[in-house]
């Protein structure tokens, strides 16, 4: 795979990835959404969800990330592209650790470690063409 569609499929994974950390943010300021609390509350709870930036910018970014990804699929089979989102899980993962406290434990780290081979045996597989 060529640098630049590399780039092109990283850029789109990454902001999918940051659209998703962005939410997660969103979500965690609203608390756990119950759906019974009754229409009223849950009413409220959309609609201060629809104005919060973390949601906001979470959906900024998947719009920008659905463009990015058009773009690196007209450069790169989809059998190599597709796979690439897994990326999204490590950068999730490590993040989520990081900025929210969300427990990893080896099992995942170990799944992770497992997640960045593919990605790797998968991009170099795209090297010949």
């Amino acid at each position: 795979m060529k640098v630049l569609d590399f780039l092109w499929v990283l850029s789109g994974v990454l902001l999918n990835a940051a659209a998703q950390l962005l939410l997660k943010a969103g979500a965690s300021a609203a608390g756990e959404i119950s759906m019974s609390a009754g229409a009223a509350a849950l009413w409220r709870t959309a609609t201060g969800l629809a104005l919060h930036p973390g949601i906001l910018g979470g959906l900024a970014c998947y719009a920008i990330s659905v463009v990015v990804w058009i773009v690196a699929l007209s450069r790169v089979d989809v059998s190599i592209a597709y796979p690439m989102l897994s990326i999204g899980y490590v950068v999730n993962a490590a993040l989520a650790w990081w900025l929210f406290g969300e427990q990893v434990n080896a099992q995942r780290w170990l799944g992770i470690g497992v997640i960045i081979i593919g990605v790797i045996l998968v991009a170099r597989s795209g090297s010949n063409s």
